[in-house]
């Protein structure tokens, strides 16, 4: 926050709502054109009390939020495996064969009448798969859903993307209302439930009723321990830490198809994912993983015992050397996180105006994924195996994270994002524009180009709503912006579901909404080294950067009633 501004209420005082007339600032200094804000007592004591908890201690938590990312991905992951319809043919029947020159995934066989073609019907014995990748069983060969049938594989896979939207927003809120330790064992152990009915789905609707349940499920403990992990953080560890959770993520994805390789049947795969999460319920035996301190600072300050992390703390001061607790305050403020009213939301522009531009870079960022991955396919009609698209999703995937982790402390949040969502842009303009005078080599670059920049692009924006919004409503924040990337990611099995008519159309509005979304990029703050808002007027104070380094630039329509950063 500027130092010339009016400074944010002191611990006694009643927070005040986040429509205050804006003071008058005067210019930025040239040498430091962003101030870091100072954080509020309340901001202080949280990472007093981060901090309390000791390295060691803050270490083993954080291991414990990452190490259920492995698996989670295997839930997450596993719709590429249950639904790839593998190569089929009409099974031979009496009275009809195959046609002539018949590809490998026919639908029709010639009917004989006295020895003599007379038309072609639909297959009538069956068909015959030759699975040579993923499963050798899945949903698809288990009910026979090619041909007039297949339309039932891409809903299921808008169901399943449906799931993660719902699980999102609704878990989401549960985190902010009742702690997000409860939130975490509740989506748990609906998650292991509802693998267990998967496997035991008798028919195709049951199965795409319970996937959508487990994705919701599932979608909650990844928000849960995701939030959780941010907040356990202090503001130098947050993005290493983030980014080795979601590396975590990325092993799981290889992993999985080993473990397909191993299982070959979606019932055995099935089993194999759900049974590792089951272990995670012991997260909620007593003293094994605590709520998290910033959330019970808010919400019930009567349970958050500073007492007892100053004796930890003493207990391991010889080795940790950590002496910032003696300057914490022991105040605990009167809580209003469980009764936020609608109105207080409302008028807090800022914050709101933040979460719809990363709302719009995430849906964009997981929209224009697809775009890239089916590229070939669609336009070159260059059909490319599961196991190199797959293998090649999950490298670039990994490659984001960790190109993020060594740059974006250096360069800030803001800049590489907006650098990630220029290339995602000038990636797809380039492929649409010169798709006839590219070769396979220059058209291969430019995809993984695009896929990694897509994927850089949607990491970062989750990173960037959990750091600028605040506690009080952390949970919802993170999981609309969630919600909005699987609203994009629905273009993939809507195409599918179209045959892919359209798809020229559908990358071109996507790229021109990626260039858009640049310029949006630019009235979001800079969240790098700064501590995390607790409450919405440290939230509405996280401002954007003036664009000139003379003086302080306004935007009359997007300005909000809080001085600026």
């Amino acid at each position: 926050m500027d130092p010339h501004s009016d400074p944010l209420p002191s611990p006694g005082s009643a927070a005040p709502p986040c429509s205050l007339p804006e003071a008058p600032t005067p210019p930025l200094s040239l040498s430091d054109p962003s101030p870091p804000a100072p954080p509020s007592s309340l901001s202080s004591t949280a990472e007093g009390v981060v901090l309390a908890l000791g390295r060691r201690r803050q270490r083993l938590l954080l291991a414990l939020t990452a190490a259920p990312n492995l698996f989670l991905a295997f839930v997450l992951s596993s719709d590429a495996l249950l639904t790839r319809p593998p190569p089929h043919r009409c099974a031979p029947a009496p009275g009809t064969r195959a046609p002539l020159n018949a590809t490998p995934a026919q639908c029709q066989q010639v009917q004989l009448v006295n020895g003599t073609p007379a038309g072609t019907v639909p297959c009538q014995a069956g068909w015959v798969y030759n699975s040579t990748e993923g499963l050798k069983h899945n949903m698809v060969t288990e009910w026979d859903l090619v041909c007039d049938q297949y339309w039932k594989v891409p809903v299921e896979e808008v169901c399943f993307i449906l799931g993660i939207l719902t699980g999102c927003l609704i878990l989401g809120y549960i985190a902010d209302r009742f702690g997000r330790l409860k939130a975490f064992l509740s989506s748990l152990s609906l998650s292991v439930l509802f693998g267990l009915l998967v496997c035991l789905s008798p028919s195709p609707s049951i199965f795409i009723l319970t996937r959508f349940f487990l994705a919701a499920a599932t979608a909650g403990v990844y928000l849960t321990l995701y939030i959780t992990r941010v907040e356990l953080c202090d503001p130098s560890l947050r993005l290493m830490v983030t980014m080795a959770a979601g590396l975590v993520m990325v092993a799981g994805e290889f992993l999985l198809l080993g473990v397909a390789v191993g299982c070959q049947s979606w019932r055995g795969l099935q089993g194999a994912i759900t049974a590792p999460l089951a272990l995670f319920l012991s997260y909620g035996l007593p003293g094994v993983f605590p709520e998290s301190p910033r959330w019970l600072l808010l919400s019930s300050p009567e349970q958050t015992d500073l007492h007892s992390f100053r004796e930890q703390r003493e207990r391991e001061r010889e080795e940790d050397g950590f002496t910032e607790l003696d300057s914490v305050s022991l105040y605990r403020p009167h809580s209003t996180a469980s009764w936020l009213s609608l109105p207080e939301l409302l008028h807090c522009r800022n914050i709101w105006k933040n979460l719809c531009v990363l709302g719009f870079t995430s849906f964009i960022s997981h929209g224009i994924h697809h775009c890239y991955s089916s590229f070939r396919g669609d336009v070159r009609g260059t059909q490319t195996g599961f196991y190199s698209s797959y293998l090649l999703s999950c490298s670039t995937g990994g490659v984001a994270c960790a190109c993020l982790c060594a740059t974006v402390d250096r360069c800030g949040r803001r800049g590489i994002l907006l650098l990630a969502m220029t290339m995602t842009g000038l990636a797809s303009l380039i492929l649409l524009g010169l798709i006839e005078y590219l070769n396979e080599w220059a058209i291969t670059i430019f995809s993984v180009l695009g896929l990694f920049s897509s994927q850089a692009a949607a990491s970062l924006c989750v990173l960037f709503t959990a750091e600028i919004v605040p506690t009080i409503i952390r949970g919802c924040g993170v999981g609309v912006i969630l919600a909005l990337g699987s609203v994009g990611r629905l273009s993939a099995p809507i195409m599918d579901l179209h045959n892919h008519y359209g798809y020229f159309l559908h990358h071109v509005v996507y790229s021109s909404l990626a260039l858009l979304c640049v310029l949006s990029i630019l009235l979001l703050p800079e969240s790098k080294r700064k501590p995390l808002p607790e409450t919405l007027p440290d939230g509405e104070a996280y401002r954007r950067p003036p664009l000139g380094r003379r003086r302080k630039d306004n935007v009359p329509l997007l300005s909000t009633p809080n001085p600026s950063i």
